[in-house]
């Protein structure tokens, strides 16, 4: 098929090059011209982008307030929804060039009834459809063809010609068998959202029992998550269910934050998604109370080892790290920070009280140094290891 793609970033361009080594032609546009791709023909305007495609897909950020990542606390701030302006932007400019021959499929993140009432008025020339995707960092092309599940919005949640349209071209290029769930605009949307922050609720269960951990002694909380993760009748499955750090990246804390705004707007009466989005800020203050109070003991500096939101990436975006390391500074620290993806390699020796924040170590200490793993997982005859999260005593 032929197929256009707007938006060739980090989502974008992986998903773009997959369709295209499946032997489909694929065009593709973004605002940065400085975008190369030995699969994608990369055109200078979205007219050029949408000329004669079968199918083009929107992969466009929604992004959110700088501020409200949840790389920062965010709890105390007024709820906001995502920007929608490059959306639109996009939108527009692409129903210009397009006929009713074309469908025009929306990939972007964006909260329950945005498409309704934000961007179907928009498309008056080509058919519509609301595809968002399942997809991490650092995975987007295997993601990308071996998802859980695709969502396909439609006005009415009926499974139309343009529905079948995309399930046919998604069947070409998918390496599993995943499932279809056809539904309205709107319930995909709830889809998108509510999968992500089900894995917040879910990370912030856990830490919860390392918390507890912490509190009340005699506790090693991996036999706790195991235990609950290997309970398959009534608790779903062994994913996010080992304690560490808290959840993060570009998509599942600012989805948390925007729901926030939406169950404001709705007058829900309560907020569960705030309560999820605290616990998660006093999960890392805990953690940085650890680290100072170590810190003050040992006379040690702090350096927290991963800065990326999770390993194998160079991303930033909702780090946790960059919260615990936040708390450090309102403690009276201020962290050293290494991470080989985002700053370059810089391995030491180091003396310092070391926060495993990914759980390969990626720098040299002095015997002196104590690590603080909350993943359990570390071991050194050289230097002292702290398991955060494991106060058994040992017998």
């Amino acid at each position: 098929m032929k197929i256009g793609f707007i938006g060739l970033g980090k989502l974008g361009l992986p998903c773009a090059e997959v369709i295209a080594k499946k032997g489909h032609s694929v065009l593709g546009y973004d605002v940065n011209k400085n975008i190369d791709s030995d699969y994608v023909i990369v055109e200078d305007t979205i007219q050029e982008t949408v000329k004669d495609r079968d199918i083009v897909f929107i992969a466009v950020p929604t992004p959110h307030d700088p501020s409200y990542d949840g790389r920062a606390p965010t709890a105390h701030l007024e709820p906001k929804d995502f920007s929608y302006d490059i959306v639109k932007e996009v939108m527009t400019e692409a129903n210009k060039h397009m006929n009713n021959d074309q469908l025009l499929v929306l990939i972007s993140t964006v909260l329950p009834g945005t498409v309704r009432r934000e961007f179907v008025q928009l498309v008056t020339n080509p058919r519509f459809v609301y595809n968002p995707y399942l997809i991490a960092m650092g995975t987007v092309a295997w993601d990308m063809v071996n998802p859980e599940m695709v969502m396909i919005g439609t006005e009415d949640g009926t499974e139309t010609g343009d529905a079948k349209q995309l399930v046919d071209f998604y069947k070409s290029i998918m390496d599993n068998f995943p499932r279809y769930v056809i539904g309205t605009w709107d319930e995909c949307e709830c889809i998108k959202v509510f999968y992500n922050t089900f894995i917040s609720t879910k990370i912030g269960l856990v830490n919860m029992i390392q918390d507890v951990a912490q509190r009340q002694g005699n506790i090693n909380t991996d036999v706790v998550t195991t235990a609950l993760a290997e309970s398959t009748q009534r608790i779903m499955g062994p994913s996010y269910m080992k304690a560490g750090m808290g959840d993060g990246g570009a998509c599942h804390p600012r989805d948390n934050i925007a729901l926030r705004y939406m169950a404001k707007k709705l007058d829900l009466g309560y907020d569960i998604f705030d309560a999820i989005m605290n616990a998660r800020e006093v999960q890392a203050k805990n953690i940085a109370q650890k680290l100072c109070d170590i810190a003050k003991e040992k006379e040690l500096p702090i350096l927290i080892n991963g800065i990326a939101y999770k390993p194998g990436v160079p991303y930033v975006d909702g780090s946790y790290a960059l919260l615990v390391a936040q708390y450090c500074t309102e403690y009276g620290y201020n962290p050293m920070q290494v991470d080989p993806l985002v700053y370059g390699p810089d391995k030491g020796p180091f003396r310092a009280v070391v926060l495993l924040a990914h759980p390969e170590m990626y720098v040299d200490v002095t015997d002196d140094s104590v690590v603080v793993d909350p993943w359990r997982e570390h071991s050194s005859s050289k230097y002292e290891v702290v398991h955060y999260g494991n106060t058994r005593e040992l017998i």
